[in-house]
């Protein structure tokens, strides 16, 4: 098969429905909406869950749970991934998001403890968890709270 011998399934295609286009087209004066209300003015209609006046489900059934509006979101890179780097380098949330290891530095870096390191390396991160903190200093490396 060729790209120019591609078509649609037989069927599968409509021509659009002519809507206001004469008595004749099947749709025409009133174009399929029926006679006057809400729904056949223009910019008619009831928004989605609108149940006619009457207290909407999302209002009717309980609220749960909370959420914390003073929650920090950290981007999270483990140790194992900081191999990448070459040994005695300066790693830097911006180092760690142009290489790719973070999309975003949100409320800061935090540097986890899975996996093993095998090289020397400065980190900077504004949190580290204790494993992390063992694993950089049993490497020979340096753990640095920004």
């Amino acid at each position: 098969m060729k790209l120019h011998e591609l078509s649609p399934a037989p069927g599968s295609k409509h021509s659009p429905k002519r809507v206001g286009r004469g008595t004749g087209s099947g749709l025409g004066k009133t174009s399929g909406k029926g006679h006057k209300g809400q729904k056949a003015r223009s910019g008619g209609g009831v928004r989605p869950g609108f149940e006619g006046g009457q207290m909407p489900l999302q209002q009717r059934v309980p609220k749960r749970g909370f959420r914390n509006i003073f929650k920090k979101d950290f981007a999270e890179v483990n140790v194992e991934r900081l191999n990448d780097f070459e040994a005695n380098t300066v790693v830097t949330p911006e180092l760690l998001k142009k290489v790719g290891l973070i999309n975003k530095v949100k409320d800061g870096v935090k540097i986890l403890g899975e996996g093993s390191l095998e090289k020397v390396l400065t980190v900077q991160a504004h949190r580290f968890s204790k494993a992390a903190v063992e694993k950089i200093e049993a490497a020979g490396g340096k753990v640095e709270v920004i």
